[in-house]
């Protein structure tokens, strides 16, 4: 090999070696900056009075990834360290990565997505809009984990008040075993709240190793004796719509035939809607929406 060969191999290795530094670098940042970013509530963690450190602390991603505390200090840390597509795929679970987010990982990374997802459905303006122009009808979008991703005002108003709980509990399944308004109007709730837990776990076969499904499991465990006992039956339920009985605490029962209609595939994301079977009902939506409206308006500041 001749010496211009050799000097020509050495600056290439020099220049890769100083391409994978900065994506290393680049990489620690993202890493942390998506960590900053989400609080324990969201993953089921308890945030604790001595809390200092914003979002979620090294060893907590360390736990939810099911990595060493150690390892992923140095990931962190910019050191040279082999990171694998399992590994990275666990990082962007529990980092609540979208997908545009999890492409750039695996990017920093260098490693091929060993699970490339399709876009998953986002509620955008159009199906916010289509929610509104269901009013009266309650209408909801959410996803298999029963997150409410998004509502009208009148099923804002059915079971409880959910604009003013915090994001992290509006949930349907959590609302169903813990909340006392949201039980207090479901009749038959026994039924109810073992179908939930049943159509829950079969939603869950195919997240089991997910951390915002561990979390929430988790959190339903440690928080209702009730929900650990139906768990530990291991009953499975289909997705599938009924007419349900509301005992709403502002305009009196309601009878509702409950439908899903999915927005993608089966296991994602779904409009929830709830159609009144009866005049009596259909009375009671439209007299909840205009309650819904006269408190906006109350509260709405002078002269807007």
């Amino acid at each position: 090999m001749t010496t211009m060969a050799v000097e020509t191999t050495r600056t290439r290795a020099t220049e890769a070696g100083a391409q994978t530094d900065v994506r290393r670098h680049e990489l620690a940042a993202f890493l942390r900056s998506r960590r900053e970013r989400i609080t324990p509530e969201q993953v089921g963690l308890p945030r604790g009075r001595r809390r200092r450190t914003p979002g979620l602390r090294r060893e907590e991603v360390a736990h939810l990834s099911a990595v060493g505390v150690t390892w992923y200090t140095w990931l962190e840390q910019a050191r040279d360290i082999h990171v694998s597509p399992q590994v990275l795929d666990a990082l962007a679970r529990a980092l609540l990565l979208d997908a545009t987010e999890r492409t750039h990982l695996f990017a920093l990374g260098g490693e091929t997505d060993p699970h490339p997802e399709s876009p998953c459905p986002t509620v955008t303006p159009a199906l916010r809009a289509m929610l509104d122009q269901l009013e009266p009808m309650p209408a909801c979008i959410q996803n298999s984990r029963y997150d409410i991703l998004a509502y009208n005002r009148t099923y804002g108003r059915l079971l409880c008040d959910l604009d003013a709980l915090p994001r992290e509990d509006r949930n349907c399944i959590w609302l169903a075993f813990t909340n006392d308004e949201w039980r207090a109007a479901v009749a038959e709730l026994p039924d109810v709240t073992r179908a939930m837990a049943g159509k829950f776990r079969a939603s869950m076969a195919e997240h089991l190793a997910e951390p915002a499904w561990k979390a929430l499991l988790h959190r339903l465990e440690t928080a209702s004796p009730e929900f650990r006992e139906i768990w530990a039956r291991h009953e499975v339920v289909a997705q599938g719509g009924r007419t349900k009985i509301i005992r709403n605490a502002h305009v009196g029962t309601l009878h509702l035939e409950h439908t899903n209609t999915w927005l993608g595939p089966t296991s994602g994301p779904r409009l929830v809607t709830y159609v009144p079977v009866d005049a009596e009902s259909r009375a009671g939506v439209e007299k909840l929406l205009r309650l819904v409206r006269q408190e906006e308006a109350e509260a709405a500041p002078a002269g807007v």
